[in-house]
């Protein structure tokens, strides 16, 4: 698969709010907590959704404690299951498939996750047999999202997964291992491997973390302020409330837009090319 193809993938992954029926704002389970201030069931709309699918308090989420709301980002799978998967037709329109259109709506969401992971692993610097496999994976996946609603209800995506993330670790530990390998001084790479760590809080300002692997790790309220993070891997990482101000993360591997949305930063932090600076980071 060439790279503009992939490109191209891509950019279809940014979500468009305009072309989807709300479903963020109903489909979804929400309990109280510092993301939210109310209890939502899954199924019911939320009280701040207009009759044509906006938000009325959109402008002041988090002032009014819908900060949880700033941080979701549903990687286009909500214009896909509103435009194709139920062409067009809107659960309000239609209360035949309200509760099938909002129960296949995390199962596109995740898909469009490992559509979006294998697109980045692709465009990396990898064996061709490594691409070769991702590619496939990557059409695979993509033919997914042209399934009917029960088609898409009956799939088995924790098989998805497994060989999607075979593929991806493969990925991480090439560039990571490259990168190591550069690095002054005597180094192994399993002193880097800190997946599935619980760094809650923990200090690394300052820190060189080139080549880390942070995969499923806690990193919550971590001060990474001034950290060199180019080449770290970060599926699956817990980056809430971490401090990333003035961080490089210019190659971060497998880093989602939803990751960097709930984390601080400002304008001296530097993000891979495909992820937009949060508004609400200090300017």
């Amino acid at each position: 698969m060439n790279k503009e193809t992939v490109k191209n993938i891509r950019k279809g992954l940014i979500a468009d709010c305009t072309k989807c029926f709300g479903l963020c704002c109903t489909a979804l389970n929400i309990m109280p907590s510092s993301d939210f201030p109310i209890i939502k069931p899954a199924g019911t709309p939320c009280m701040n959704l207009r009759s044509d699918y906006s938000c009325q308090i959109h402008s002041q989420l988090r002032e009014k404690g819908f900060k949880g709301c700033t941080v979701f980002d549903c990687l286009g799978a909500g214009q896909v299951v509103s435009q194709v998967t139920f062409n067009g037709q809107s659960w309000r329109d239609n209360p035949k498939i309200r509760e099938k259109m909002f129960q296949v709506f995390p199962i596109m969401e995740q898909i469009h996750e490992m559509i979006a992971y294998a697109a980045e692993a692709i465009s990396y610097d990898i064996p061709a047999t490594l691409s070769d496999k991702l590619s496939q994976k990557l059409m695979e996946l993509q033919g997914l999202t042209k399934l009917d609603s029960d088609e898409l209800l009956s799939l088995d995506l924790v098989m998805y997964r497994y060989t999607l993330n075979e593929l991806l670790t493969a990925t991480s530990d090439i560039i990571r291992e490259d990168i190591i390998a550069k690095l002054p001084g005597a180094k192994k790479v399993k002193e880097y491997d800190h997946a599935r760590a619980d760094w809650i809080g923990k200090k690394l300002k300052d820190k060189d973390l080139r080549g880390t692997d942070f995969r499923g790790a806690y990193l919550i309220a971590t001060d990474m302020q001034n950290t060199d993070l180019r080449a770290v891997s970060f599926i699956g990482t817990d980056l809430r409330d971490a401090d990333l101000s003035g961080a490089n993360l210019s190659t971060s591997m497998f880093l989602t837009q939803m990751q960097i949305n709930s984390a601080k930063g400002d304008v001296e932090t530097i993000l891979p090319p495909h992820l937009q600076r949060p508004p609400h980071w200090i300017n």
